[in-house]
This record gives structure tokens, C-alpha cells and sequence, in this order.
């Protein structure tokens, strides 16, 4: 498996350990202390950010080879981050510096990023956890955001080495408490003062006004209506203070069962169909119970299936589609994938990399979820029906569908406002356990499961093959996956809008250490759920749901069909879900893999190549008309970021040229089945027909 070799090689080729010792200190080669003060670098902390420890006479490894070439610094860890202050930052070319996130820096990782931390112990890799009785002389770091750092301690003071090393492994790996988040910090000791334009700003969902303008914007408001019945949260604290629900509903139905069996609208078609969300009832054992909650059903259920007027369809995403248990399972065996610690590694596992991620499953989970989304997209656009989803909770899978559905029917939440409103609507007003499914607390990793990460996946898929249709693209969709683990932005570290509301308006007091639900977490994989949705709806879904047969040939046609036509980039937007079209998600998932780039190559880089040709093309044009009108015309030199296409790689902005070498690092079975070396160079390029792989 990927990232658990021993460091400096991987299987076959492993790396030969140096006979040479030396006994002197890199700190001791350095005879001026003036020319050393003047090399380091400045800590930059951020409003409410403490330094905690760190340890000087670090050697940073670069992701090469098993040469294992580096850059000394100062490694520290404060309650935001853990930061490599390297001798050589001030290297950096200006066209290099220009693209890069305003929050953190290249050698940084903040707390929340850290998935796995390993020690090496006389070249055996080993995860680090709890109180240590010896200390690693290698500290090598796995990100969430899949990067990995590779630190060598051999150097460095051996009581430095004990602080740093418990101090990461503490304030990383530890439970914590939701009051001890820097984000809490941070908002104590910024000053927001920013100014939104109303005309155009993300909608927030946190007013009955911006719930009763949703409902007009898509003509939903003849049959729905927008009620404030959990203002306080009175009623739910799983549920926003305001939302919507059917007009015949009495609103104290909605008290009822805390929220509970209550359809949930989340967007209206144009030709009047709705998609709806419900969550579960309470699991009951007793009889009385269980008829008193299936009449309940039976009276919500007439408010919206009135045939021949209205007609709904349910898909119950708990049983009759992927569990969470699913996707955490794919997930962690897709990011082994590029979980890389050197190149020898990469290339020694680069020749069973297919099998590998089929065998993950994660592509084949992306394409279930497009496909359910085009189903249901068939159902509204189609047959004109409405469609409610069924889940426990209606905050995980749900939010994942809804929000595809969206995003393929409705061209508004193809732009960037759009887009960020629509998550603003089905994650966190749909509430979405951010806190929980990205562990942010470490305080359960059962419960952390990827959903915002595979929506966003699946979203990358749309965008990948339908650029023009969005007004955003890929580079967006990467830095908001980064965004999950940047703990200044609250929109991904609260579990519910009643949780955030607590926490974020009264600091002053004392926060709760989990989060507050009114029934227990359990229940959200499929075995659990199959039996709570037959225990409680019976036959009165199984009637609304359409058999099998008839639902494949109604997809196949509406499929066929759409994309028989030419696209309506402005209209409906299905993705291609054939095999081959499901693809890698490459800027986020290679971009800290030298090996996976393509220097001077990619959209970007042959974007930057037209414009330089452009540009020499207008000066020379220009050169003629001197010529022809013998006058010297003032030149206007056209700004341009992107200087040279050269210096650009396929995975820009997020590596723009790597400045170490990448050289392929081929295991022995390799080199052995290519011949010898001179030989190999004499070669050709050889031509290899894929056909229709």
C-alpha cells in the first residue's frame, strides 16, 4: 500500500544508507552569526495566533528522490498551524509568489490539516500517537489536503526534538474541545468590518426574507411557503430558524416530532415540480407509537401527492443507495493513491496505479451520485413529478443530491454567487455536521466521513466537461476543499445552524463539548436504516417508488436524448457518466506530485503560449505600420501575469515550476525490462495504440 514503505524507498529499490558520519553541527559549520541572524525568517501569526514551540536546525527533505536533499530551518507549531521557516524563502522568483493562498503558506500546515503523523525509528516508519518514551530522528507528515512533509530531527537539540515532536502529536492528534478551536480566537481578535453589496452577495438563509426571495427567484411560492415555527430554536436544534414547507401544512405539525417526518423544500422546478428532503422519524418499538406515527405520515403525505395534480416519487437514499460507511472506505484507500513520501515510491507503485483505484471504488461512488442526480432530474424535468428524499437525518446524502440536482437543472447555481448560496442553503442551513464528518474535534473518526469532498468531486466532474456552463472553475472548487481545514472560516467547523448560532454570538458562555442532537448518532448505515424506513413507512413508499425496469428505460431515453442535442450551456446539464468519462480530479489530487505534472503543459500554461503569440504578433503588426507610415508610435506594453507558458505546469496555480529536480526514479524490475542505459537512450519514441481504453 502507498505511504506505508519504509522512507527513502519503496518495494523493490531501496535507497543505500550513507557510510559517512559527520560529528560536527550544521549550526557549528557557520562561523558568522551576523550572516546566520540575518538568514532567518519571520514567524507571520494572524490575529489571536500564539506561538507554542519550536525547534531550530531543521532539515525540511524536498519530495525528490531517496537522495533526500533538503533545506534547514525552524520548525514551530502554534495553536493555528505548523509552519517550516526555511533559510531559502526569500529564493522565491516574483513569478512564483504572485499566485498563493493569503492565509497559508507553502510550508504550512494548520492543525486541522493533519491526517497522519509517522516517526521513523532506525529506518522503520511508525504513526506517532499519544506520549512518547523515544523520539523519532525522521518526523514525516500526511495532510488531509495531501501533502506530505518529511522532517529530519538528527540535527536538532534533543530537548527541542521532545518539545516539538509532543507538541505536534498533542495539539494534531488529542480530542479536543469545540472552545479550544482557534477559530474562536481568530474571531475575538479580527476586526470584520467588511461591507457586502446587497445587489450581489451569497444569500445566507438566515432570515424568513432570504427564504420568501428563493421561493420567488424559482416561482415557488404558489405551493410553498416560508415558515419561522424553529425561530430560537424552539422546536429543533437540528433544523435552521427558518425554512420551508408546503402551504397545506399546519405549522404545528411541524413540532410534532421536532422536525421529524416533515417534507423539507428545497427548490422548484419550472414547471412546478419540487424537490423535497425529510428525515426519519424516531426508531419506535411500541405499537401505539408506531400507528400513531404512521398516521402522522399518512396526513404529510396528502399534502403532497394529490393525484392527478401532484404526484411524488421518494428515493430513499439510506437503503436504496450508498452508506456512509461506503464512501469513508473508498476514500481511504483512493488517497493512499497520492499519499507519496518520494519519487522512488511513486514510480514503483505507478505500474499497478489503475488497478489501485479501481479497487478504491471512488470513481465508481462519483458516478452513482451523478447518476442518481440525473434520475431524479428525469423525474422533475420529465414526468413533472415531485421527488423527496428520505435519509435519518436528511444531512448528509441529502445535502449531496439536492445540490447536484441543482446545480444540473438550475443555471443560477452555475455562477459563483449562485453556487456559494446554494451551499450556504443545503449544507449549512440543511445542517450538514461539518464539525463531526471532517473530525475537526478528533474526538471520533467512525463519524468522519468525506461527503463535502465527493460533492465537490462530483461538481468538478460537471465543470471538467462542461467549462462554459460555470462561471467558476476548478482552481475555485480546490482552494474551497482547502477551506474545510482552515479554521477562520465557521462555515465548516459547527455542526448545525442552532450550534453555530451558540457558539459564535456568545463566547462568553460555556460552550458545549459535543454537539446537541435530539436522538442519538446511529443509525445512518444501511443495515440500521432498512429496518427503521419498513418499521415506518410500510407500504405507503413502497407504492411511490417506480420498479427498476421502468425507472432504467425512463433514464436511458431522457439521457440519450439530452445529449443527442446540442448544449444549452444556459439550460439543463447533464454530465457524461460513461467509465471512461469519470476521471481523477487531477488539480487536487496530483498538484503536490512533481512526477504527475507536465511542465510548460495544461490549459493554463497553453493559454499563457496563444497570448505571448498574440502579443508578438500585434508587435510585429505594429513594426509594419511604422514602416508604412514612417512614424514611431508609443508602444504600450499589455500587462500579463502569466509571463512565461514555460514556467507553468498542468497543475497551476498550485505548482508553477519545481525547482528540484524530478527525474525519474525507475524500480530495478523497471530498468531491467527496458534494457540498458545506453541503449534506453538510443530509443525512439516508441508509438502505443490505446485503442479504446
Amino acid at each position: 500500500m502507498l505511504g506505508k514503505g519504509v522512507v527513502g524507498g519503496g518495494g523493490g529499490t531501496k535507497a543505500p544508507k550513507p557510510s559517512f558520519v559527520s560529528y560536527v553541527r550544521p549550526e557549528e559549520i557557520h562561523t558568522n552569526e551576523k550572516e546566520v541572524t540575518e538568514k532567518e525568517v519571520t514567524l507571520h501569526l494572524l490575529p489571536g495566533e500564539q506561538l507554542l514551540c519550536e525547534a531550530s536546525t531543521v532539515l525540511k527533505y524536498v519530495q525528490e528522490d531517496s537522495c533526500q536533499h533538503g533545506v534547514y530551518g525552524r520548525l514551530v507549531c502554534t495553536d493555528f498551524k505548523i509552519a517550516f521557516l526555511g533559510d531559502d524563502e526569500s529564493a522565491l522568483d516574483n513569478d512564483e509568489t504572485q499566485f498563493k493562498n493569503k492565509v497559508v503558506g507553502e510550508n504550512d500546515i494548520t492543525l486541522h490539516c493533519v491526517d497522519q503523523i509517522y516517526g521513523v525509528f532506525d529506518e522503520k516508519k511508525k504513526t506517532l500517537f499519544g506520549q512518547l518514551k523515544k523520539y523519532p530522528e525522521k518526523l514525516i507528515i500526511h495532510c488531509k489536503d495531501l501533502r506530505v512533509f518529511q522532517f529530519c530531527l538528527r540535527y536538532t537539540k534533543e530537548e527541542e526534538v521532545k518539545r516539538i515532536v509532543s507538541g505536534i502529536i498533542h495539539h494534531t492528534q488529542a480530542p479536543k474541545l469545540l472552545k479550544r478551536l482557534f477559530l474562536f480566537s481568530y474571531a475575538t481578535a479580527a476586526q470584520n468590518n467588511t461591507v457586502t453589496d446587497p445587489k450581489n452577495h451569497t444569500v445566507m438563509f438566515d432570515t424568513l426574507k432570504d427564504w420568501c426571495w428563493e421561493l420567488e427567484r424559482t416561482k415557488g411560492n404558489m405551493k410553498y411557503k416560508a415558515v419561522s415555527v424553529n425561530e430560537g430554536y424552539k422546536v429543533c436544534e437540528r433544523l435552521p430558524a427558518h425554512f420551508v414547507v408546503p402551504t397545506p401544512l399546519p405549522e404545528e405539525n411541524v413540532q410534532r416530532f421536532q422536525g421529524h417526518g416533515i417534507p423539507i423544500w428545497c427548490w422548484s422546478c419550472h414547471n412546478g415540480s419540487a424537490l423535497l428532503k425529510m428525515s426519519a422519524l424516531p426508531k419506535e418499538q411500541d405499537d401505539g407509537i408506531l400507528q400513531i406515527q404512521k398516521s402522522f405520515l399518512d396526513g404529510v403525505y396528502k399534502t403532497i401527492h394529490r393525484p392527478p395534480y401532484e404526484i411524488v416519487k421518494t428515493e430513499d437514499l439510506s437503503s436504496n443507495f450508498l452508506s456512509l460507511q461506503e464512501i469513508q472506505t473508498a476514500y481511504s484507500k483512493f488517497k493512499q493513491l497520492f499519499l507519496i513520501d518520494n519519487s522512488t515510491e511513486f514510480w514503483d507503485t505507478d505500474i499497478k496505479w489503475f488497478s489501485l483505484l479501481e479497487s478504491s471504488s471512488w470513481l465508481d461512488i462519483i458516478r452513482r451520485c451523478l447518476k442518481k442526480a440525473i434520475e431524479i432530474t428525469e423525474c422533475m424535468e420529465a414526468q413533472n413529478m415531485n421527488v423527496l428524499l428520505l435519509e435519518e437525518n436528511a444531512s448528509d446524502l441529502c445535502c449531496l443530491i439536492s445540490s447536484l440536482v441543482q446545480l444540473m437543472m438550475d443555471p443560477h447555481c452555475r455562477t459563483r454567487i449562485g453556487f456559494q448560496s446554494l451551499i450556504q442553503k443545503e449544507w449549512v442551513m440543511g445542517g450538514h455536521c461539518f464539525l463531526d464528518r471532517c473530525n475537526h474535534l478528533r474526538q471520533n473518526d467512525k463519524e468522519e466521513v468525506p461527503v463535502f469532498l465527493l460533492f465537490l468531486d462530483c461538481v468538478w466532474q460537471l465543470v471538467h466537461q462542461h467549462p462554459p456552463a460555470f462561471e467558476f472553475t476548478e482552481t475555485y472548487l480546490t482552494v474551497l476543499s482547502d477551506s474545510l481545514y482552515i479554521p477562520i472560516f465557521s462555515t465548516f467547523f459547527f455542526n448545525s445552524p442552532h450550534q453555530k448560532d451558540t457558539n459564535m454570538h456568545q463566547r462568553q458562555l460555556s460552550l458545549p463539548l459535543t454537539q446537541s442532537k435530539s436522538s442519538p448518532k446511529r443509525g445512518f448505515f444501511r443495515e440500521e436504516t432498512d429496518h427503521l424506513i419498513k418499521n415506518l413507512l410500510g407500504k405507503r413508499i413502497s407504492k411511490l417508488i417506480n420498479s427498476s425496469d421502468e425507472l432504467q428505460d425512463n433514464f436511458r431515453e431522457f439521457y440519450d436524448s439530452w445529449h443527442s442535442k446540442p448544449t444549452d450551456y444556459h439550460g439543463l446539464l447533464l454530465p457524461h457518466i460513461e467509465g471512461p468519462e469519470i476521471k481523477v480530479w487531477a488539480q487536487r489530487y496530483l498538484r503536490w506530485i512533481p512526477e504527475a505534472q507536465i511542465l510548460g503543459g495544461g490549459r493554463v500554461a497553453t493559454m499563457s503560449k496563444l497570448l505571448e503569440m498574440m502579443e508578438e504578433v500585434q508587435s510585429l503588426q505594429e513594426k509594419i505600420d511604422e514602416r508604412h507610415h514612417s512614424q514611431q508610435a508609443p508602444q504600450a506594453e499589455a500587462p500579463c501575469l502569466l509571463r512565461n507558458s514555460a514556467r507553468l505546469s498542468s497543475l497551476f496555480p498550485f505548482a508553477l515550476l519545481q525547482r528540484h529536480s524530478s527525474k525519474p526514479v525507475l524500480p530495478t524490475s523497471g530498468w531491467k525490462a527496458l534494457g540498458d542505459e545506453d541503449d534506453l537512450a538510443k530509443r525512439e519514441d516508441e508509438f502505443v495504440d490505446l485503442g479504446d481504453v
